[in-house]
């Protein structure tokens, strides 16, 4: 049987390699996607080192040229991919405030460019690949501060915490899910978005309480999915303020 092949954004490091490296244990060949070349070389041979079939695809999410070389690389090298998983994702606040009011433009388009417009380029670029494949995934990494219903809840852990244009980043990445699996629904293609919940990455300052390999978890599985399994969800896996699997939008 012809092996799947993934493609995982930010995968150099944190919660990025622990998916790449759930999805390699599965079998699926894994493309590290990473800006940095040495980062990406590096986290790939790792990866082979453990006995994975992992190779590095440079992808700077940003970067519509860069994004689209990569492309071209994975049509030419293997005409098809049938996972993606948008990883790559940064929160950045003005300095220690995270008062909304204090959110400048600059930093809110900075937010944007990864988070939402970075995840537009990387996965329409692709979607071509995916929609060759026999039944493609794409899974979203949002983040539960991107819920409405989850951060108006007044007995959430982090009530009261503003998510600024972080937050309203995975917002709009959310909704982002949503149309695409509309788009998608005729297709064998699936689309979700999952929260990792607060992991120990360099996003924090490591000042999470996850370990990123039980945070990389739910995308794994829904990067797996069978025939039956949903589209235009929201999931998590193991973040006990949660009562069910399916995320509030």
């Amino acid at each position: 049987m012809t092996k799947k092949i993934a493609l995982v954004t930010g995968a150099n490091k944190g919660i990025g390699i622990e998916i790449a490296r759930g999805l390699g244990e599965e079998g699926l060949t894994v493309l590290v996607g990473a800006r940095s070349q040495e980062r990406g070389e590096a986290a790939a041979a790792t990866l082979r080192e453990e006995g994975l079939d992992a190779r590095f695809l440079r992808v700077d999410v940003t970067d519509e040229d860069t994004v689209a070389a990569a492309a071209k690389s994975v049509e030419a090298e293997h005409g098809r991919l049938d996972v993606l998983v948008n990883n790559a994702g940064i929160a950045l606040i003005e300095g220690e405030d995270w008062n909304t009011s204090a959110q400048t433009v600059a930093t809110a388009k900075k937010n944007f460019d990864v988070n939402v417009f970075g995840v537009i380029a990387v996965t329409n670029a692709f979607l071509p690949l995916v929609r060759k494949a026999e039944a493609g995934r794409i899974v979203n990494v949002s983040s539960e501060v991107g819920s409405i219903g989850t951060m108006t809840r007044t007995d959430f852990p982090f009530a009261g915490l503003q998510p600024g244009s972080y937050g309203a980043s995975k917002s709009a990445l959310n909704m982002l899910t949503v149309s695409w699996a509309l788009e998608l629904k005729p297709t064998p293609i699936k689309v979700n978005a999952m929260t990792p919940g607060y992991t120990k990455t360099d996003l924090n300052a490591n000042q999470g309480t996850r370990d990123p390999k039980d945070a990389a978890k739910e995308a794994v599985r829904l990067a797996l999915l069978d025939d039956g399994g949903p589209t235009g969800g929201f999931f998590q896996e193991g973040i006990d303020y949660f009562e069910t699997r399916e995320v509030p939008w």
